[in-house]
């Protein structure tokens, strides 16, 4: 299969010493949806950035569909489509009327870009408001016309910028049903951020996971989660006192990510596993207080690699966004 995304050492540092993306190399190919999985911070939307030509990178190379993004920078925009995290559409004009904006934008000819909002508002459910102020829209309506808007100019590669951020379950899960329905009916190479493990799980073909900005380890989701090893078990104990080293001289433990009382066990074989593991810890005199026993999730892949949790990295940060959505559509 072809590359059609290919970057070398691709770094970006901001005044002289904040480092954002540190030498990332990675491939995407053709008809792929390829994820950046990372928390805040991480170097998501910096490294988005710079291949859809937004900013200049510091150092390294990167081509989109062959053309280099700083050199043929031109290029690359035609090829190219986008959807930011933030909501773009004008809320004074009707998701229509937005269609048309973007493709004028686009310099796309008057009677294309008409059709293809007609055809753009059907795959998204929108026809029957496309009539309608987009300040009307609920927050899916919105993403769905935001996907939209990313397609009018016919991409070769879409670029979702954590397409379902302060989405609610329900809501998330549809706008995953529209992003397959873009790759299956136009063969769309998509590369998307996202710090939801589930939606990294359930849409990408291969996730690069991404911390402090660079990339730790790349595979698809079974790979990935194969690479924890077969069950994962999460141990808490009465006792504060550190008993790492004592369960990695268990025969079946291959690595131990401990935090205060809290320990997440690699383990080779969980149901033989958790007897050997409970019978040691109460020969030495520590009380169990909590066990269970899982197969590995992406966040356990997350917090063997970086010995931390996405999920508590990022629970703080979701409640902020959405409450800063929110106050920002109230003063409307």
């Amino acid at each position: 299969m072809v590359d059609v995304i290919v970057v070398e050492n691709l770094t970006k540092i901001f005044n002289k010493n904040i480092v954002a993306v540190d030498h990332v190399s990675f491939t995407v190919r053709e008809g792929e949806i390829f994820g950046f999985l990372g928390p805040n911070g991480a170097g998501k939307t910096t490294t988005i950035n710079m291949l859809t030509t937004v900013l200049k990178p510091t150092s390294g190379t990167a081509y989109v569909m062959g053309y280099d993004i700083v050199k043929q920078a031109d290029m690359v925009r035609r090829v190219i489509g986008v959807v930011p995290q933030e909501y773009t559409a004008d809320e004074d004009l009707t998701g229509y009327e937005n269609l048309i904006l973007c493709g004028d934008l686009y310099g796309l000819p008057r009677e294309i870009s008409k059709k293809r909002a007609l055809e753009l508002l059907e795959l998204m459910e929108l026809t029957k408001f496309k009539d309608k102020k987009v300040e009307t829209y609920s927050g899916g309506m919105r993403r769905r016309l935001e996907l939209a808007c990313g397609l009018i100019n016919r991409p070769k590669i879409l670029f979702l910028d954590e397409p379902t951020l302060g989405l609610d379950v329900q809501t998330r899960m549809a706008i995953w049903d529209y992003i397959k329905k873009l790759r299956e009916e136009y063969f769309m190479t998509i590369f998307m951020t996202t710090h939801y493990m589930e939606e990294a799980d359930n849409l990408c073909d291969r996730i690069a996971i991404i911390d402090h900005g660079k990339i730790i380890v790349t595979g698809t989701p079974s790979e990935l989660k194969n690479s924890v090893g077969s069950d994962v078990i999460e141990l808490t104990l009465r006792e504060i006192e550190d008993v790492s080293e004592r369960l990695l001289r268990i025969e079946y433990v291959k690595n131990v990510v401990r935090k205060e009382n809290v320990y997440v066990i690699q383990v080779e074989d969980g149901e033989v596993a958790v007897p050997v593991i409970i019978e040691v810890l109460k020969n030495h005199g520590y009380g169990v207080v909590k066990l269970s026993l899982r197969k590995p999730s992406l966040d356990e892949v997350y917090l063997m690699y970086t010995g931390r949790s996405m999920r508590d990295i990022e629970e703080s940060r979701e409640s902020a966004i959405v409450q800063r959505i929110m106050m920002r559509r109230a003063r409307r």
